[in-house]
């Protein structure tokens, strides 16, 4: 009973996880139990979150501004700030749409840099990059990673990365997968918090957001590619390490 109890504590705390990431979380906070145990338990429990809807891209790359070649596909970042990535979402509210732009970091996958805007225009993106530069984490020869997207080849996008001696990379015309760690995020955005809230409005959103990106997404999701750690406490460990063990791990 006790078992179960702190079983559903987790499923509240964290109503998206499936029952691998509740065993780790319950595994994190001892308890000895493997995830066969847990599946049985949450399935009797009807605990099993449940997946739906698709999201949908918001990528106009029919400009005739300067397409960038790929240097992500063939770079596996064995530390932080190596590789950024980044992408554009849409969020349906009750009378209007609103756009996310998202950056994150590809080897801790924490979310670095974000901002929330009514348009697609470029000063969105430029607002989630600008956000990643006060950081202080740009490093010698890190390369940022987007679409095709006119927003991310805009000159004032283009100027503000070159200005701080960042890579500029861009994915393949047509392939999803160039970009897969950025969608990733957003596809775990939707299913965890956006198709799960209603929103009054649009400061409501970004508030809400906010919360969920900075003190959930970063700080307290479980994430299987990190070992079961969040994004912040990954990074944490890391930058603990020496780079001989940084650079094994990757």
């Amino acid at each position: 009973m006790k078992l179960r109890d702190a079983l559903q504590q987790q499923a509240l705390q964290m109503p998206a996880y499936g029952y691998r990431r509740i065993t780790a979380a319950l595994q994190r906070a001892g308890w000895e139990v493997n995830h066969k145990r847990v599946l049985r338990l949450m399935r009797a429990d009807n605990l099993l979150c449940l997946r739906k809807r698709a999201f949908v891209r918001t990528t106009d790359s029919d400009h005739a501004l300067r397409i960038y070649p790929n240097l992500a596909r063939e770079l596996k970042p064995s530390g932080l700030n190596q590789l950024w990535v980044a992408d554009i979402t849409y969020i349906r509210l009750l009378l209007e749409f609103v756009y996310l732009a998202v950056i994150l970091d590809a080897f801790s996958r924490r979310v670095i840099g974000w901002a929330l805007g009514r348009t697609l225009e470029a000063k969105l993106a430029l607002a989630a990059l600008q956000m990643a530069l006060g950081r202080g984490r740009v490093a010698p020869g890190l390369v940022h990673h987007s679409d095709r997207g006119v927003q991310y080849a805009s000159k004032d996008y283009v100027d503000l990365l070159t200005e701080h001696d960042i890579l500029i990379s861009m994915s393949r015309r047509g392939n999803p997968y160039d970009n897969a760690q950025a969608e990733s995020f957003i596809k775990t955005l939707k299913y965890e918090e956006v198709y799960r809230t209603e929103y009054l409005d649009f400061a409501d959103t970004r508030r809400r957001l906010g919360k969920f990106i900075e003190s959930v997404y970063n700080e307290k999701r479980l994430h299987s590619a990190l070992g079961y750690l969040p994004p912040a406490e990954f990074e944490r460990q890391q930058l603990l390490l020496p780079a001989e063990l940084v650079v094994g791990q990757a």
